[in-house]
């Protein structure tokens, strides 16, 4: 393919290098007068291992040039790719506005690109920005809507400084955004050399993926830096400790937990949290991240109870109970949290938890149930019918076949608000 890369920092220079190297032809974009001139001297703009004699190999075979002319680089080009940064602006928010010029640069010249032509936001960028801001951009410059002989995609990169190459060349995912199914697959074919798994999503999936990426590698980060400061503090060494959690990859290091829904609770995750925190504080160490899991974790449950509050209805049905499905275990449950602060708002509350039955409950965990919700005998229903029966709203705890009716139920008027 021919491509044209637009901006030359690290991610541009090491994607050009790349793609050259694999046999593409590369043309590299960028105002910058001394990249342009490193490239077509055969050296790398950015301080990166091997891409300098991969550049200079590419620019010796002809694969790969510089300029400052967007309307040569894209003279019969298969392919754009925006490559340029997206930084922060004084209140945090991003600033597009490399994004947009080059989006208007390509838009203005897209005439002499070839015909398919794929424009190709590989800058990070928050969900909803190609579509919002790229997209429109290069329809005002070029005249064209997109899908008249042009489309758009997304690809994040996920390039870490310093091992770029070794990151580009084996990859977690080779990741495609498109703005209709299908319209990625020249994207796709451009990672022809690289063997890693393909995802093909709409362009707002594509760029959430990069952003969740990152904030989940700070988030670890801060979490190792925490709970070491915690043993450190405690007599424990953080390293062996972090050394010896890592080695868990059926809970800790895995998919487990990993899943948009409802609030955590149990006997163990609350109260741990609690004792975990408490301790640091009285070694006067600060955790302002663990600090805030609580408090976040209250939040989901707030959140659902303005979901069914916003329904307009007083009739509710709860369908699960215990902290988890599978369990009879009450103990700091978010779902019995939940049923309590919706009958603190007056609604009529019936309830259906398949493992949760009064008579079979004891010791603690039947106290805690009576003492958070004293009339509990009156509205926990033995069958799920009998909890349905007056239902104008139906919140789904729960996973499970004998919760997952949701069309049914929709298609009785009733309104159904998924936590699990």
């Amino acid at each position: 393919m021919k491509i044209a890369v637009f901006g030359l920092g690290y991610v541009g220079s090491v994607t050009a290098a790349a793609l050259a190297r694999d046999g593409h032809t590369v043309i590299g974009v960028d105002v910058a007068r001394p990249k342009i001139d490193a490239i077509m001297a055969g050296r790398s703009p950015v301080l990166e291992p091997g891409v300098d004699e991969i550049i200079a190999a590419a620019v010796g075979d002809g694969r790969l040039r510089a300029t400052d002319d967007p309307a040569s680089a894209l003279a019969d080009a298969e392919l754009s790719l925006i490559c340029v940064g997206t930084p922060s602006l004084a209140d945090g928010s991003l600033d597009l506005g490399y994004v947009k010029q080059v989006a208007g640069q390509i838009g203005s010249k897209l005439s002499l690109a070839a015909d398919g032509h794929r424009v190709v936001v590989r800058s990070t960028v928050l969900p909803g920005s190609t579509r919002s801001v790229v997209l429109p951009e290069v329809e005002r410059a070029s005249g064209r809507r997109a899908g008249d002989r042009w489309d758009l995609c997304v690809n994040p990169e996920f390039l870490r400084e310093g091992v770029s190459l070794v990151d580009y060349d084996n990859p977690p995912r080779v990741l495609v955004g498109e703005r209709e199914p299908g319209v990625g697959r020249p994207v796709v074919e451009m990672y022809g050399a690289v063997d890693a798994p393909t995802y093909s999503v709409p362009l707002e999936v594509a760029e959430a993926v990069k952003y969740t990426d990152n904030a989940f590698h700070a988030l670890k980060v801060t979490f190792a830096n925490e709970v070491g400061r915690i043993w450190s503090a405690r007599g424990a060494d953080p390293q062996q400790v972090m050394q010896i959690f890592a080695q868990d990859t059926k809970l800790n290091i895995s998919p487990v937990y990993l899943r948009p829904g409802f609030a955590f609770g149990g006997s163990c995750l609350p109260k741990d949290l609690r004792a975990l925190t408490s301790a640091a504080h009285a070694e006067s160490v600060p955790v302002p991240m663990l600090d805030a899991v609580i408090p976040s974790n209250d939040v989901t449950v707030r959140r659902a109870v303005d979901r069914v509050l916003d329904t307009r209805k007083r009739r509710v049905a709860l369908l699960g109970l215990a902290f988890k499905s599978g369990t009879d275990d009450l103990r700091e449950s978010p779902l019995l949290e939940l049923a309590k602060r919706l009958i603190g708002e007056g609604l009529e509350l019936a309830i259906h938890d398949a493992t949760v039955s009064l008579s079979r409950l004891q010791g603690a965990n039947r106290a805690f149930l009576e003492q958070s919700l004293p009339h509990i005998n009156r509205i926990l229903c033995e069958d799920l019918e009998s909890a349905l029966g007056g239902a104008e709203v139906i919140v789904i705890g729960h996973g499970g076949s004998a919760y997952d009716r949701d069309e049914e139920w929709r298609a009785q008027g009733k309104i159904v608000v998924r936590l699990a």
